[in-house]
């Protein structure tokens, strides 16, 4: 039987990251997408002019319906605007059984705000300890742990205080840094490093997303950590490489990559 995986995000009507980024990727990964939506934006790949967070409790219906019917493999979360709806889904996430993977998402790449600053305290001291792996990237870290991340020593600070804080593993993503796209993961007892060339281009839109939905998308394949997130680092590459140009902004990545054989059926 397909296994299922599970979006807990926000919604990108242009189609490059949120929900629809995260979908494209199970799909691209050969797993049954599932989505719990928990704010939608008004954007496009140059700006973003609103975004309405759903109430807590009809976010909750939605994931509790899921959860009873086709309960997925793995999950992700991705923004979740309040402390209110944080907060929320913790209550959830400590009873779950599977593996979830938290992508911390503040700012949007227009540099729209889509977690307000009581939200992030939540997520350090009730998401983040009752998640698998939690993805920020430098910035991210930053605002979780209060110090700066601004190169690959301060990221594996970061990992090792953000493990210290509870989480189980940390990966603290390089695309924000100087040289090489480097990503640190650290499990508590051993660190990995993910290295790619940088890639000179506009069209990252929804890496972030995509990264962590195809974590999550080899976990529910039953896939180890470190190889989980090693395809989904080839993946996410070959898509920024594959990028098809669209939009006169910060335009999508290519869903569409098939990077060696990170996409094989197992």
């Amino acid at each position: 039987m397909r296994p299922a995986a599970l979006s807990i995000a926000g919604s990108d009507p242009s189609g490059g990251a949120g929900l629809q980024a995260d979908l494209k990727t199970f799909h691209r990964f050969g797993v049954y997408g599932e989505a719990v939506l928990t704010l939608v934006t008004a954007q496009n790949t140059t700006r973003v002019s609103r975004v309405v967070v759903l109430e807590p409790e009809f976010v909750l219906e939605q994931l509790n319906l899921v959860l009873e019917d086709i309960p997925p493999a793995a999950a992700k979360t991705g923004a979740l605007g309040t402390e209110a709806m944080v907060r929320a889904i913790a209550g959830v996430a400590a009873g779950l059984t599977f593996p979830l993977v938290v992508d911390p998402v503040m700012i949007g790449k227009h540099g729209a705000p889509l977690m307000d600053p009581g939200a992030i305290a939540a997520v350090r001291d009730e998401l983040m300890p009752a998640c698998s792996l939690i993805t920020p990237n430098a910035p991210e870290a930053a605002a979780l742990t209060g110090r700066p991340v601004e190169s690959l020593d301060d990221a594996r600070r970061a990992a090792m205080d953000l493990r210290r804080m509870g989480a189980r593993a940390v990966l603290v993503k390089g695309g924000h840094l100087d040289g090489d796209a480097v990503d640190v993961l650290f499990d508590g007892s051993e660190w990995t490093e993910f290295r790619a060339p940088r890639i000179a281009t506009r069209h990252t839109h929804g890496t972030g997303c995509t990264y962590s939905a195809a974590i999550a998308a080899g976990l529910a394949k039953g896939r180890p950590l470190r190889q989980a997130v090693a395809d989904a680092k080839a993946f996410v590459s070959a898509a920024i490489a594959g990028a098809p140009g669209l939009g006169k902004g910060y335009g999508p990545v290519d869903h569409w990559a098939w990077p060696r054989d990170t996409l094989a059926e197992d």
